[in-house]
């Protein structure tokens, strides 16, 4: 890590209920993590079904970095749906891992899940080709954590990941900044880099390809979306043709690689 960069401090950790869905806040009122209480273990925000999207372009992943916490949704979900999958999750707030563990049914540490405090930005950092699939959601009250948004920070990323693997960012599409984040990430991964809008939370989920083809054609996404759709219940068809607003295409393909100058 370069000398200087330093962890941002604590935020406060508040949780609320509304209509049998439980919150999690961190510093302010958006909404960090969700989870409907008779159904821990689902994904509530269409933002975490969307981020789930990576599993179109790298179907089995076996190692799991996650950056951030929160209430544990996507771990969970890996946890419990994915179970070729080892997951390692850094938390900098000690508040949240206790939040998570003891209102949002985060499973205690196993074989497939560890849930560590540290450092997250630090953790890529040091996490040399040790993950094929890096998740990175980290905010304090809306707003996008510096150390996780750096030039230095993506070039880590593409580093921690193995000669095949995804980087999946969680942006907000009003971000101003957005445009900056996103060239920074294109950078450090030669413009392989595919953006999704989530419909319902207005989020921009990013997922940055390392050692993907060049194309990937609309009927292999589309085969691939309905099986995983049908064996994780997660609603993939529908973003397939979500992927053409924001990304290159031909009409047979999806274009992961970056096009001419």
């Amino acid at each position: 890590m370069k000398p200087g960069w330093r962890a941002q401090p604590h935020s406060e950790v508040v949780v609320s209920e509304e209509d049998g869905v439980r919150s999690l806040h961190l510093g302010g009122e958006h909404i960090q993590s969700a989870m409907r209480i008779d159904a821990p273990d689902d994904l509530e925000l269409d933002y975490t079904r969307t981020m789930m999207a990576f599993l179109l372009f790298h179907p089995r992943p076996r190692d799991c970095l996650m950056v951030g916490l929160g209430g544990g949704s996507i771990p969970k979900f890996i946890y419990r749906r994915l179970p070729g999958v080892r997951t390692r999750v850094v938390e900098l707030n000690p508040a949240v891992i206790t939040a998570a563990r003891s209102l949002f049914n985060v499973p205690e540490d196993c074989s497939r899940l560890r849930v560590e405090l540290g450092d997250g930005a630090r953790a890529v950092h040091e996490a040399n080709a040790s993950c094929d699939l890096l998740f990175v959601d980290g905010f304090v009250d809306g707003a996008q954590v510096p150390d996780l948004v750096s030039e230095e920070f993506y070039a880590a990323a593409y580093r921690a990941l193995r000669d095949t693997g995804v980087l999946v960012v969680n942006f907000f599409g009003h971000d101003r900044r957005f445009d900056r984040y996103l060239k920074r990430i294109e950078a450090a991964f030669s413009g392989c880099v595919v953006c999704l809008e989530a419909r319902e939370d207005g989020n921009v989920i990013v997922f940055a390809l390392k050692g993907a083809p060049e194309s990937i054609t609309w009927d292999e996404l589309r085969r691939c979306a309905a099986k995983l759709e049908q064996r994780l219940g997660l609603p993939l068809e529908r973003c397939v043709p979500g992927l053409r607003k924001m990304n290159r295409w031909t009409r047979s393909a999806l274009m992961l690689s970056a096009g001419p100058d």
